[in-house]
C-alpha cells in the first residue's frame, strides 16, 4: 500500500490538511497517509526542511512525501518533486528540500496541469496540486509525466547554519525547540569529537548560564540546565523537569558557545577579621 507523508505549516485550527487527505483519497487508489507534522512555525522553511529530513529515513522505502510550507504560493516559484534511491519528495522549490539534496537522483518540476484540481487558486496548491500529484504518483504515474527535468544546481538552497572553531571555542547557535522546550543547536557530537579527551570538562555556555559537562540522560533531580546529546545527534539545551526555552529565554539565532577550561573558583566566604 502506498504511504504519503503530509508535513505543513497549516496547524490543527482549520481544514486545511483534511482538504488535502479528501483530496488524495479521492482521487488515490487506497492509501496510508501519515501526519510528519502540521505545526511547523508559519513560513518557517528552516524548520520544515529539519523536521522532513529527521523523519523521512524512518519510513519505507518508495514513500512519498508531501511538504508544503510556502510562503510564495500563488507565486512564479516552481514545485518539485525529488528522487532519491528510496523516496520521493513534493515541495515548492523554496529550500525546503535543501537536507536531502545531495541524494537527489533526479528532479523535475511539476508543470502537468492535467493532472492539477482545477480551477486552480492561487492560494491553495496543497489542494489543487500538491494533493491531486501526490495521488497520482500512488497511483503509479511515472515521474517523467509531471514535466521537465531539473538541474539540481539550479534549485533554491537554504544557508547551512554551522558550528566553528574560534580559537579554542566551539560557536554554535540556538536552532530550534522541541514540544518539550528543549532547544536543539547547530552544534552536533562529532563537532564536540575535536576537543581532546581530558579530565577538564566541556564548558557550554548560552544565555547567562554555563553548564559544565554533558549529562547522559534528562533525570537530574534538581530543575536544572543541562546540555546534551540528542537523537538527531546535536547538542541539546534542557531543563530538567521544566522547559528550557521558556525558563532560559531561548531563542533561534542565540549564540551557543564550547570551550575546554576550567570555570573560575567560587571565592570562599570571608567573615569579618577586622580586631575589635
Amino acid at each position: 500500500m502506498p504511504i504519503i507523508t503530509l508535513t505543513t505549516d497549516f496547524g490543527h485550527d482549520d481544514a486545511f490538511v483534511a482538504v488535502m487527505k479528501g483530496v488524495i483519497l479521492g482521487r488515490g487508489r487506497r492509501c496510508d497517509i501519515i501526519d510528519i507534522c502540521h505545526t511547523i512555525p508559519p513560513q518557517d522553511i528552516g524548520a520544515a526542511a529539519r523536521t522532513l529530513a529527521q523523519a523521512a529515513p524512518f519510513f519505507p522505502p518508495a514513500t512519498i512525501h508531501v511538504a508544503v510550507v510556502d510562503p510564495g504560493v500563488g507565486s512564479r516559484r516552481r514545485i518539485i518533486c525529488l528522487e532519491t534511491a528510496h523516496h520521493l519528495f513534493l515541495a515548492p522549490d523554496n529550500g525546503l528540500l535543501t537536507p536531502v539534496l545531495a541524494a537527489a537522483q533526479r528532479v523535475v518540476q511539476v508543470s502537468n496541469e492535467s493532472l492539477f484540481l482545477q480551477p486552480v487558486s492561487a492560494t491553495f496548491h496543497g489542494r489543487d496540486i500538491f494533493a491531486p500529484v501526490a495521488a497520482a504518483l500512488a497511483n503509479g504515474l511515472a515521474l517523467s509525466e509531471l514535466g521537465p527535468v531539473l538541474k539540481t544546481e539550479n534549485l533554491v538552497t537554504l544557508k547551512q547554519r554551522r558550528a566553528r572553531f574560534v580559537g579554542n571555542q566551539l560557536r554554535g547557535e540556538c536552532l530550534q525547540a522541541d514540544h518539550f522546550g528543549n532547544m536543539a543547536t547547530t552544534i552536533n557530537a562529532a563537532d564536540l569529537q575535536a576537543f581532546p579527551a581530558d579530565d577538564q570538562p566541556l564548558l557550554i555556555r548560552v544565555a547567562d548560564r554555563c553548564i559544565a559537562g554533558l549529562s547522559q540522560t534528562y533525570e537530574p533531580t534538581a530543575a536544572t540546565a543541562i546540555a546534551l546529546i540528542n537523537s538527531n545527534n546535536q547538542l541539546e539545551i534542557a531543563l530538567a523537569h521544566g522547559n528550557a526555552t521558556r525558563s532560559l529565554h531561548l531563542k533561534p539565532g542565540m549564540p551557543v558557545v564550547v570551550e575546554k577550561k576550567r570555570p573560575p573558583a567560587t571565592p570562599a566566604h570571608r567573615g569579618n577579621t577586622d580586631k575589635q
